[in-house]
């Protein structure tokens, strides 16, 4: 496995972004342990592994959470989950909730975080290399990584069960375009760089040749967008539409079809 190393801008800037949110005040309690705790503080920027440690404001969280529809019967893992406030969030919205972190006092902070807020039934913490985790389990992944690290993800989060929803904080997935974008404004509460949501659903595999009521659609596809031909009473109609998880939405030549994916198999409804 290669190691990626933070290179010095970024970290530059995550130092920066804490002294923003250390001007507001978000981190000192954050930060702070547990009565009889000890005496372990995090600090902002601190080295990781793969990236620095730069905590998620709670605005964002919650913007994530909210874009992700967490409910009930989810659950989410957190990669890089350092002092735990978005699985502590996200238990506290009733879904299972496990963090991924590599640093063990990180870890420590976070169970006394969901002690402390009444979730510990509901909100786990590993400490494990988020590249060993087995991720077919979670509805919903949260992670606040650096792109390089997004991308080495990328094949596992595709493989993932279609409809699984991904949520990262500020950066990106590539040529993978996210499927909905939202910023935290500072009216709102996130006041640093980091405010910005971006939601991936994971699309169901429907490239390939398909006999559908409408005719015989051959369809190829780039992540969630799909393009093609739609072959009927000897014509050839261009077809172009998206997958969001296992529904499909499609305009063949102005006629527009939707359907879901099956085993791997398209079926439109009439």
């Amino acid at each position: 496995m290669t190691t990626i190393r933070p290179f010095a801008p970024l970290r530059a800037l995550a130092v920066l972004a804490a002294l923003a949110a250390l001007a507001l005040g978000d981190l000192a309690s954050a930060q702070a342990p547990a009565p009889g705790a000890g005496t372990y503080r995090p600090e902002v920027g601190q080295p990781g592994k793969d990236v620095v440690w730069v905590p998620t404001p709670d605005a964002l969280v919650a913007r994530m959470l909210d874009m992700a529809k967490l409910g009930r019967d989810d659950v989410l893992i957190d990669l890089g989950s350092g002092d735990g406030r978005t699985v502590v969030a996200a238990a506290k919205r009733g879904a299972q909730a496990l963090g991924i972190e590599l640093n063990a006092d990180l870890v420590r902070l976070a169970r006394q975080r969901a002690e402390r807020e009444g979730v510990a039934d509901r909100a786990r913490f590993e400490v494990r290399d988020l590249f060993e985790q087995d991720l077919s389990g979670a509805t919903v992944i949260t992670m606040f990584l650096l792109t390089e690290i997004n991308l080495k993800l990328r094949p596992t989060l595709l493989a993932l069960k279609p409809g699984t929803r991904i949520v990262s904080n500020t950066f990106g997935m590539g040529d993978w375009q996210a499927d909905e974008t939202a910023t935290v404004s500072r009216d709102a509460g996130c006041d640093d760089p980091w405010c910005t949501a971006m939601l991936w659903i994971v699309p169901a595999r429907v490239a390939g040749a398909h006999h559908t009521p409408a005719g015989a659609l051959t369809l190829e596809q780039t992540y969630q967008k799909l393009s093609g031909t739609l072959r009927r009473d000897g014509r050839a109609l261009p077809v172009a539409g998206t997958v969001r998880g296992a529904d499909v939405v499609l305009d063949a030549g102005g006629r527009a079809l939707r359907g879901t994916v099956r085993d791997g198999r398209l079926e439109l409804r009439p």
